[in-house]
């Protein structure tokens, strides 16, 4: 059953306005009119045709305007109205058909064009065809919005069976309270899993707070965690809110907790059974209501075994799990991906890159991906700063044994592997060299911060200075404040 249209006939002729507006009426259509194109503008951005739901801003199939109108001509409104709703075709009447004028219409944008007199026989012919036409482009949104619904959720991406059960547990888990453990190799996306958790539910006005429990020593951890007190050591020369007190009402984001060390998953623990925290250096339990998301890619049923992490506190933080598996488990994705990394670099870097050749992405197919999306999106990354021309081609991406490690150490030209730091030497000069040095652009390749690389230059020698230099060392508390920024 065909869906009703709606249709906006605009002329300052009342009479040949009203015998249009009939006709339509009579094929069954839904009409609406205006004597100006000013008038019908400005009820157009005043949301007057609207289908009277808040998700849709106007309903309209189809404009049929005049040509010659007083205050403004429909060649005007053309321009004015593509700027409102560029997909709703147009037909234009007039009394002068001269071929200029029909050539500079259809430029504008109509849809088509016809001059007076006309049959109303003819006349129906015409919106029939934009009525297909703009059908066509209804049924196109609506199969891109269920294509986008079914292959992303929450800017997550992915259309595999795998990823579609991790899409419905966190619609199910969301509107909860209880606490989430999120297990899957390095790269897998458990921050964008738990960031979706908290979007996904009541929390979701309040802040996410996401903390890397590797990124920061375990002396300072305590603090960063649960604050301190003024004067409880050396340096602390006022109160400091922990990031439990920063995430209170919403979610604060553990990663790789099966890292923490026993004496802090005690004091965690602790920090769950009764909602309390107390600072470094305090004597005062303050209360919290932060909802616990954690992950790890150890694992950690093993680590309770060799004594590394509580069990007591494993069960506290798998209330409900959510196991990502790895990208290798789930081919289907990887175009999507692909492609989506593909844009956003492109856009990122303004550059001319807009797909992958065939067999650029057989070879992306092909690759094992240890590093899962994590070491997807570097590579994609890479390929579109590095890559000539507006194709990815298959040169442009690693050969499917080029990330093993025999056959790169095999390669190398002595007959003595590497060092850990000649390798890291190299590689840091290989990307500092094809991104002609612009820091920001490397440092995002690397995974590093800008502080890290320059020290990195000085330390292999690429620029002067030495690395022990305190204008350009990098302390500690900087490392820790751009990681948390970087996390936030």
């Amino acid at each position: 059953m065909s869906r009703k249209h709606h249709v906006l006939v605009i002329d300052d002729d009342a009479p040949m306005r009203s015998m249009v507006v009939d006709f339509l009426r009579s094929e069954g259509h839904t009409v609406s009119e205006a004597a100006l194109a000013t008038e019908a503008l400005l009820r157009i951005a005043a949301k007057e045709f609207g289908s009277g739901t808040p998700a849709d801003e106007f309903n309209l199939d189809l404009v049929i305007s005049d040509l010659s109108m007083p205050e403004m001509t429909g060649i005007e409104f053309i321009s004015r109205f593509r700027e409102l709703a560029p997909q709703v075709p147009i037909i234009l009447i007039t009394a002068f058909g001269t071929i200029e004028t029909a050539i500079e219409a259809i430029r504008r944008g109509a849809f088509d064009y016809t001059t007076k007199p006309f049959k109303l026989s003819e006349m129906s012919v015409t919106v029939a065809r934009a009525l297909r036409f703009r059908d066509l482009q209804v049924e196109n949104e609506r199969l891109h919005n269920e294509i986008e619904h079914t292959q992303s959720f929450a800017k997550i991406i992915g259309k595999s069976p795998g990823m579609h059960e991790v899409f419905d547990l966190i619609r199910r888990v969301a509107p909860a309270t209880a606490n989430v453990l999120i297990t899957g190799e390095s790269g897998t996306g458990k921050e964008r899993v738990a960031r979706a958790v908290h979007d996904e539910g009541p929390r979701r006005t309040k802040r996410f707070v996401a903390i890397n429990c590797t990124a920061i020593p375990e002396a300072l951890l305590e603090s960063e965690l649960f604050g301190h007190a003024k004067g409880s050591f050396t340096g602390a020369v006022g109160r400091k809110r922990g990031l439990f007190e920063e995430a209170d009402g919403g979610t604060i984001f553990l990663d790789e907790i099966g890292d923490m060390n026993l004496a802090l998953q005690g004091k965690l623990l602790r920090v769950i059974q009764e909602k309390k925290i107390r600072s470094v250096g305090d004597t005062l339990d303050r209360d919290v209501d932060v909802r616990i998301v954690a992950a790890t890619h150890k694992d950690l049923k093993a680590a309770i075994k060799n004594g590394t992490f509580r069990e007591d506190l494993y069960y506290r933080l798998s209330v409900i799990p959510i196991t990502i598996p790895p990208l290798r488990h789930r081919k289907e994705d990887i175009p999507l991906l692909a492609n989506h990394f593909l844009k956003k670099y492109s856009l990122a870097n303004n550059s001319a890159v807009k797909s992958f050749s065939p067999d650029a992405l057989a070879r992306v197919m092909s690759l094992p991906w240890e590093g899962n999306v994590r070491e997807l999106e570097n590579i994609v990354e890479r390929a579109v700063v590095l890559t000539r021309g507006s194709t990815i081609e298959a040169k442009d991406l690693p050969a499917a044994g080029e990330g093993d490690a025999e056959s790169f150490f095999g390669a190398t030209q002595s007959g003595t592997l590497p060092t850990l730091e000649e390798i890291e030497k190299r590689y840091f000069k290989f990307v500092l060299d094809k991104t002609a040095g612009r820091k920001e652009k490397a440092a995002q390749i690397l995974g590093v911060n800008r502080r890290t690389l320059y020290r990195k230059e000085r330390e292999y020698g690429f620029v002067l200075g030495s690395p022990d230099d305190p204008a350009s060392d990098d302390v500690m508390e900087g490392f820790i404040d751009d990681d948390l920024s970087a996390k936030k």
